[in-house]
């Protein structure tokens, strides 16, 4: 997955109401209820649908290490759809979204303005238009550089044209070396 799309997605679990299943066997079975089976889970999973039938009745606990990343990963995203959908929603239309990122942020503006790239620690508050337009791509599958690019322009919008007030110059915010990113809903 991607800096941003992961960002997006621990903000929208911080929205879930109960905390998803931990060990193993019970992520199986929430799986397999989900999926409708153990071959389906089996085949997403990369593994036998005898070692799932074993994980759902408890005879095998600990999985390994990479298998046990696939099996959480899976089972967060699955994860309340409901509540993740309604967070989503909130966020989109009237709560909008925040940002926190240490990254190098620079910009392209007229000729005698100083446009330097530099690292910048900023947490933004960003309006819903721009929630939902990196929640509308992330589920249309966008790149990171795509997710970056809207991250980008909701930064010049916000931060560096203060929604019209300043820099109306400016043509573009370059948003790069990414160190630290998370969002909240």
């Amino acid at each position: 997955m991607s800096l941003i799309g992961d960002g997006l997605n621990k903000a929208v679990q911080k929205a879930f109401t109960r905390p998803a299943p931990k060990t193993a066997g019970p992520q199986m079975r929430y799986l397999v209820k989900q999926l409708g089976g153990t071959k389906a889970v089996a085949q997403m999973l990369r593994v036998s649908q005898r070692t799932v039938e074993r994980y759902v009745k408890d005879q095998i606990k600990k999985p390994r290490p990479d298998l046990a990343s696939r099996i959480g990963g899976e089972v967060k995203a699955r994860w309340q759809p409901q509540i993740r959908a309604k967070a989503k929603a909130k966020a989109a239309s009237t709560g909008g979204i925040v940002i926190d990122t240490r990254a190098r942020m620079g910009y392209t503006a007229p000729i005698g303005s100083t446009d330097q790239d530099r690292i910048r620690h900023l947490t933004i508050a960003l309006p819903p238009i721009y929630a939902a337009r990196l929640f509308d791509a992330q589920e249309a599958g966008a790149s990171d550089a795509r997710l970056q690019e809207i991250a980008a322009e909701a930064l010049k919008e916000v931060y560096f044209q203060d929604g019209g007030r300043r820099a109306g110059s400016l043509d573009e915010v370059r948003f790069t070396d990414i160190e630290h990113l998370e969002f909240d809903l």
